[in-house]
């Protein structure tokens, strides 16, 4: 499975890197980009909570 932070859309709120920091991290542009694929529940569960549905598994 692939995890994908649609840059577009990323608000950078923030949620999936205090959900999932294994996973996510803030980049210098201030947006979330994908730094692990091991945790997929978690990555789900980011996306689930992501307000603009900027993540994809």
């Amino acid at each position: 499975m692939s995890i994908k932070v649609n840059q577009e859309l990323c608000i950078g709120c923030g949620a999936c890197v205090s959900l999932c920091p294994d996973v996510f991290k803030m980049n210098d542009a201030g947006k979330s980009e994908v730094i692990g694929e091991e945790n997929i529940d978690c990555a789900k569960n980011a996306a689930a909570s992501c307000p603009v549905q900027a993540i994809s598994v």
